[in-house]
């Protein structure tokens, strides 16, 4: 049985080129909400684009850049505001969002987002538990 690492080095991925680049840019403006949101969800969308898709009119591509771990932090911290409970639930989800999001999500006025930040905060103290054992 192979592990994880030994797949991924038997079959790593194609090299990110600039003709992947220019594609990422023309998706991310594409009608589709769908393609839009496949652009989100990629590592290696550049910044730029994710504060476009940030602020698309469709919440389900908002939501792809709020789960997205390469979103950077600021961003973040702006969908932590987004008139979607999907969409601010998933910036309480991501491991990269920073504390002070997560303490502004605590108070959020959805409760759904607020019992995801408590869940993600019960993680990290498990985490520490065994760490600790």
């Amino acid at each position: 049985m192979l592990t994880a690492e030994e797949v991924a080095a038997q079959h790593p991925a194609p090299p990110f080129t600039e003709g992947k680049l220019h594609r990422l840019r023309l998706l991310a403006m594409h009608a589709n909400p769908k393609i839009r949101e496949s652009v989100a969800s990629s590592y290696h969308t550049p910044v730029d684009l994710f504060a476009t898709l940030a602020s698309d009119p469709d919440a389900g591509v908002r939501a792809c850049v709020a789960r997205n771990e390469a979103t950077p932090c600021d961003i973040l911290r702006d969908l932590s505001h987004d008139e979607s409970e999907a969409v601010r639930g998933w910036v309480a989800v991501n491991f990269y969002v920073p504390a002070d999001v997560m303490d502004t999500l605590a108070d959020d006025p959805s409760e759904t987002v607020r019992s995801l930040v408590r869940w993600k905060a019960s993680i990290a103290v498990r985490a520490e538990e065994l760490v600790e054992a």
